[in-house]
């Protein structure tokens, strides 16, 4: 059987990786790195020798066979969609620091064309990562004509890297800030903040005081994903969308009080929607799509929060139905 393009790339790049992995003495990720790097320059750099000839001339003919598959941004997206998967099996990463699935992404996306109407759209992602959800959400509203400028935050030197090393493969213009997301960011207000947040303890006292939902702790750390969210949603337009990756427990957690005293002063909570079971291993760690939306403009409380659990992200049929729901029920609570 022939292989598809994908296959076809997917090949090509992971032996590109392989190659500089093994002659750099380095760990996958970073051997994708610097593959992409590469690939992008169109020349392989050598250190001391390092890789030899024979390796250069390999990558060199890989590259031209990559670029020869002419690829659309979404099927580049994919592509190291796979590779960062594997990469993150083989370096061990901590869950914190996966990529969000494509399911999930698509998901959002979906949500992010229903939610987001205007032409000209700016969203912040203030835990990119590796950027993966960034980049499904950013390229499936540009395949629909829309103007998108992102802009995403990060603390880790190499997820950045991976991230900003894979915008420019897709072609994307996503500007990268390179901090810890609680600190100011220098940024205008933006249409929409989609985040996959990381969960646990946020190690940093004095900082996590400066925040609302820190308020009502009285022993131990805050949690980072409620600190996260607080400190990103100053960044909307009045009436622009909060979308948050989280715990499917958010309101039953030893802090819930504190974050739900804190959106009741400052955002409109319109839906919870729990992610399917099935997508995550350990049941503990299943996930929910928490929508606020800033006070102001056209924005209003929804006199029915939607509360939904999505089936499947695999039934085409059943996912449908959910976003004719999810369509008449902002048609009713929020027009």
């Amino acid at each position: 059987m022939e292989q598809t393009k994908l296959e076809r790339g997917f090949e090509y790049l992971l032996e590109g990786t392989g190659i500089l992995k093994t002659a750099l003495e380095i760990p996958f990720l970073e051997g994708y790195l610097e593959n992409m790097a590469s690939l992008l320059e169109g020349d392989v750099p050598v250190v001391a020798g390092v890789p030899n000839p024979e390796e250069v001339a390999r990558l060199q003919a890989l590259y031209g066979k990559v670029n020869a598959l002419d690829l659309t941004p979404d099927e580049k997206r994919k592509i190291t969609q796979l590779l960062l998967l594997k990469g993150s099996l083989e370096d061990h990463l901590s869950a914190n620091h996966q990529l969000t699935p494509d399911a999930i992404g698509y998901f959002c996306l979906s949500l992010a064309q229903q939610l987001l109407p205007q032409q000209d759209v700016k969203i912040l992602d203030p835990t990119v990562g590796m950027g993966n959800l960034l980049a499904t959400v950013v390229t499936g509203l540009q395949a629909a004509e829309r103007n998108v400028t992102a802009f995403g935050v990060e603390n880790d030197d190499l997820l950045i890297e991976l991230a900003a090393v894979n915008s420019e493969w897709l072609q994307e213009t996503t500007q990268y800030f390179h901090q810890d997301a609680l600190q100011p960011l220098l940024l205008e207000p933006v249409d929409a903040v989609i985040a996959d947040l990381p969960v646990g303890y946020y190690p940093n006292d004095n900082r996590a005081k400066e925040f609302k939902v820190s308020e009502l702790v009285k022993e131990g750390h805050v949690y980072a994903h409620h600190l996260l969210i607080e400190a990103s949603f100053k960044y909307l337009k009045e009436g622009a969308w909060g979308m948050y990756i989280v715990p499917a427990n958010l309101f039953a957690s030893e802090q819930a009080k504190a974050f739900t005293w804190w959106f009741q002063e400052e955002a409109y909570l319109q839906s919870f929607i729990t992610l399917p079971k099935n997508l995550f291993k350990n049941p503990e760690a299943q996930k929910a799509v928490l929508l606020l939306q800033k006070p102001g403009g056209q924005a209003k409380q929804a006199q029915e929060v939607l509360l939904a659990q999505v089936p499947s992200l695999n039934d085409m049929d059943k996912l449908q139905k959910f976003f004719q729901q999810f369509s008449a029920w902002q048609a009713k609570q929020l027009a």
